[in-house]
């Protein structure tokens, strides 16, 4: 515990996993938003707040449900040697571990690009209606916890440690709590930063699809599926994240300090 607590590498690593989830529920934020403005002005906090840490909870327990499969169920239970097509070789060892991972790398893959052309097309996700305070707490819980299946996988494909999944799962539902409306806001005047949680998305599933090739020592045709260390994946992300957010302070320092076109003037004749 004390080794997790000082080592450098574990809070790089927390910091990169809970800006990657924040990224990722903005979505999840503004519908949880919109939801709760089906209540009275003076139920909606609450809603929000209950709906958040009741969801926050069973996120918890799924990635400790995650962690225990990735930890434990890793014996090979069956192993594929196959030469069909005849010009393909295929050698794998399957086990609990890379199925997980080569599924949960396929399955945000396709939820990313699902995503991408819905909003390059307009178009938002639907809202289910409701009246009451408990139906309005438990849609939020319902919404967030089927956002959250892409948010615990790709935490899965950062890191290892269950405290730095815990923590930063936590730590992002915290700042939901606390700057809700802001957070909200902001993500509505940069769509652009969800844009980038969405490839985020397409680059964890990637790595994790290549990560479940690699556990399963998959060969194609006796090449192995390459792995990609954790380290270049958070640093790819950081990375892509402030090279955005400073894209976003020129775009704002550029609104508030426009260039004014001098025009130039005609020069005098001079009578001879």
């Amino acid at each position: 515990m004390i080794d997790l607590l000082v080592d450098p590498k574990v809070w790089i690593s927390l910091f990169s996993v809970t800006l990657v989830q924040i990224a990722l529920g903005s979505d999840n934020l503004i519908i949880i938003t919109i939801i709760a403005n089906k209540l009275p002005a003076a139920e909606r906090k609450k809603a929000i707040n209950l709906g958040l840490l009741l969801a926050m909870a069973f996120r918890i327990l799924f990635l400790l449900i995650v962690s225990y499969v990735l930890k434990y169920f890793t014996g090979v239970f069956y192993q594929l040697d196959t030469h069909q097509p005849a010009w393909v070789r295929l050698h794998a060892e399957l086990s609990g571990k890379s199925i997980l991972l080569f599924f949960g790398g396929l399955f945000l893959v396709w939820k990313g690009v699902k995503e991408l052309r819905l909003k390059s097309k307009g178009l938002g996700q639907e809202v289910q209606k409701a009246d009451r305070f408990s139906q309005v707490v438990l849609l939020i819980v319902g919404m967030n916890l089927l956002f959250s299946v892409d948010s615990i996988l790709t935490v899965v494909g950062m890191t290892d440690v269950f405290l730095v999944m815990a923590g930063s799962v936590i730590i992002s539902v915290g700042l939901m709590l606390l700057f809700a409306g802001y957070i909200s806001d902001y993500m509505t005047r940069n769509p652009d930063f969800e844009i980038l949680g969405l490839f985020v998305l397409l680059l964890i599933g990637f790595v994790l699809f290549l990560e479940g090739g690699h556990v399963a020592h998959l060969s194609v045709n006796g090449n192995l599926f390459p792995y990609i260390p954790q380290w270049i994946v958070i640093f790819i992300l950081l990375l892509m994240f402030s090279v955005d957010l400073y894209q976003n302070w020129l775009e704002r320092k550029g609104e508030k300090d426009p260039i004014h076109l001098h025009r130039r003037k005609k020069a005098s004749l001079v009578e001879g």
